[in-house]
């Protein structure tokens, strides 16, 4: 099937090496505790064993009076020889009860061990992971964020790494119990009597080499499963995250109709992966069924046909213990395909983890990257071009200088490349061509992090976390948001003062609980101009050299706009700013007013320059004018 935009399928092709030896590869730090696991859990597995050959022997010994040595003769734990009288018997099982609850206390013991250290590792290799893959994914260029879809990552960083951990926590001790119960039951049967256990044992090769095909056959379809369930769960946040959307257009049919489509599909694909899975396991049942009546017949027919006095093929007791031991020998055997299964489920979203964290990013810090002790705010283009993906330019040849301390007013129609512009101050993307230089310096030799924490963005519809409006406001600063967290308020004066300045502190202050209010998911309980208002209070606890301003007054009203507008005149006196403005009346006091057409400037200047000039800006500036002058018209009526 082919991917659809934004998913996730090209990421398999970053994973360097096998995913899941990258797997392992996170065990290691954990290797002791993993070890003794896996000692306990051989010890566990071998403690199972016992009761069926203490079975064999009270069946023999205690109660036929058998003077046949067995294993736990050889082993020196019963005494040998015939049993004279009852009670020889009556110890002798005295002595089996011992050992049966010592092998049970064993057991118990040990499973506890194997499991704990198992199972425990298993959760610090999913939390290492998680962490690992969120920090990356954090670090990855903007572009990536643009071409791959939200409900993918989270289905990386939750069910990918989730499904990871549960084959860890189960199929690897599932491994070890195959290997462990197969090889310690066939030395067992061998011991016995070889010939049954010739019977026995021969399924084993069997099921291991159709579970290697079966594995190879259901691979593709697995991989189509979780593509599907990547797709289908970013349908879902899509539709959640536009609720209001759909309500306001009355789409649910439609919602409903695309989700039930990728449901389908989804329920399809499981459905004939589950019809193959049951076939294979019904084959597997069917083989060992077939042993367990061989076992029967030949061992039975060798216990009944052997002449009084002659050595038979096999005990009574031991044929009885055959049968406890072909019970566990297929059950772990037959748990391979459902192994099979987990591994292939495994493999698929260990592709997609370690393919994200293989993913590079494509704005990357030199080797020896400059670390500025201040930045004065100097921003210069020089001939730049920059164009997203392969698609046509939206920046082309453009060159400006900012000096430092400057105001610039970004204006032209929607598309002329305004906030892209702006975008590569900060290294959000890197230029095709040409160069921005920050105090001279191209950006690219910068640290990543000096850079930016000299660079404070507002955007048209800023993003707010969930959580109090002092924790977003303090979200500007490192040190403030830590005493946030901590409920600490020896930061809150600095808080309040940048919301003083934003022309917030008003409209927070009546607030059920202040500064402490919780805000919702994306500040869903504040409006579009609190919002914007808050968005720019962090931006100025930052205390940037250069500060860009991406429509942030759009959806306040025009008393909000002159308070932040005021508040933003003082606030960038002593540093760079870019405003990029639908209303001219945010940028005509700019100390430079650029306007952009279709990734060039076609206009510079001064307010009055640009008036006077009678060009774009000024009928963009007549035709606000008149709006604005009807707008009052109405409002006087």
């Amino acid at each position: 099937m082919t991917d659809e935009p934004g998913g996730f399928e090209d990421v398999r092709e970053s994973v360097d090496g096998h995913p899941m030896w990258n797997l392992l590869g996170y065990a290691r730090p954990y290797w002791p505790r993993i070890t003794l696991g896996v000692l306990a859990a051989i010890v566990t597995r071998f403690a199972r064993l016992v009761p069926p050959i203490i079975v064999a022997t009270a069946i023999d010994r205690v109660v036929l009076g058998s003077g046949e040595p067995g294993l736990l003769t050889q082993a020196g734990l019963v005494p040998g020889g015939e049993l004279a009288g009852e009670a020889a018997r009556l110890a002798l099982l005295q002595r089996l009860v011992v050992i049966a609850a010592l092998a049970y206390l064993v057991r118990s013991v040990t499973r506890f061990g194997s499991r704990y250290l198992l199972q425990s590792s298993a959760q610090k290799i999913q939390r290492d992971l998680r962490n690992d893959t969120y920090d990356h994914l954090q670090h990855l260029s903007m572009d990536f964020f643009a071409t791959h879809q939200t409900g993918g990552m989270l289905s990386i960083l939750n069910s990918d790494i989730n499904r990871l951990e549960q084959f860890l926590n189960t199929e690897f001790r599932q491994l070890i119990r195959v290997v462990a119960t197969v090889g310690g039951i066939a030395i067992v049967l061998w011991y016995y009597a070889p010939t049954l256990a010739v019977i026995a044992l021969a399924p084993v090769p069997i099921i291991g080499v159709a579970s290697a095909g079966f594995l190879t056959w259901i691979e593709p379809r697995y991989k189509s499963i979780r593509e599907t369930v990547a797709r289908l769960n970013t349908r879902l946040e899509n539709n959640i995250g536009g609720v209001a959307v759909v309500k306001a257009f009355d789409r649910y049919a439609f919602e409903r109709d695309r989700v039930a489509d990728q449901s389908d599909q989804y329920h399809d694909e499981k459905v004939a992966a589950l019809r193959i899975r049951r076939g294979f396991f019904a084959g597997l049942r069917l083989l060992t069924g077939v042993v367990f009546v061989l076992v029967l017949f030949v061992g039975g027919r060798a216990i009944i046909t052997t002449p009084p006095g002659q050595t038979a093929l096999i005990s009574t007791g031991a044929f009885a213990a055959f049968f406890l031991y072909l019970r566990r020998l297929y059950s772990p055997m037959r748990r391979i395909g459902r192994s099979a299964n987990k591994y292939q489920l495994a493999k698929s979203s260990a592709e997609r983890v370690f393919g994200l964290l293989g993913r590079e990013p494509t704005v990357t810090e030199p080797d020896d990257p400059h670390v500025p002790d201040g930045i004065d705010g100097r921003v210069t283009f020089e001939d730049v071009s920059f164009g997203y993906d392969d698609r046509e330019s939206v920046i082309e040849e453009l060159s400006l200088d900012v000096p430092a301390g400057a105001t610039v007013g970004l204006a032209g129609a929607t598309g002329a490349g305004k906030s892209t512009l702006v975008k590569l101050v900060p290294r959000l993307h890197d230029v095709d061509e040409g160069a921005v230089r920050v105090d001279g310096r191209d950006v690219r030799e910068y640290d990543l992090q000096a850079l930016r924490e000299e660079i404070a963005v507002v955007e048209q519809n800023p993003y707010l976390f969930s959580g109090t409006v002092a924790e977003n406001i303090a979200y500007g600063d490192g040190d403030a948001l830590a005493a946030e967290r901590r409920g600490e308020t020896d930061q809150r004066e600095r808080v309040v003062a940048a919301a003083n300045a934003a022309a917030a502190h008003e409209f927070v202050s009546a607030l059920p609980e202040g500064y402490d209010t919780q805000i919702g998911e994306r500040g869903i309980k504040l409006s579009g101009g609190q919002r914007q208002r808050i968005a720019i209070a962090r931006a100025l606890l930052n205390d940037p050299a250069i500060i860009v301003f991406d429509e942030a007054t759009s959806d306040v009203d025009t008393e909000t706009e002159e308070q932040i507008k005021a508040s933003i005149d003082r606030l960038i006196e002593d540093r760079t700013a870019f405003v990029i403005a639908h209303r001219l009346s945010t940028i005509r006091d700019a100390d430079r007013v650029v306007v952009m057409d279709d990734g060039e400037i076609v206009e510079s200047g001064t307010h009055e320059d640009l008036l006077a000039a009678s060009g774009e800006y000024a009928t963009l500036w007549r035709a606000q004018a008149d709006e604005r002058a009807a707008t009052d018209l109405a409002e006087s009526d």
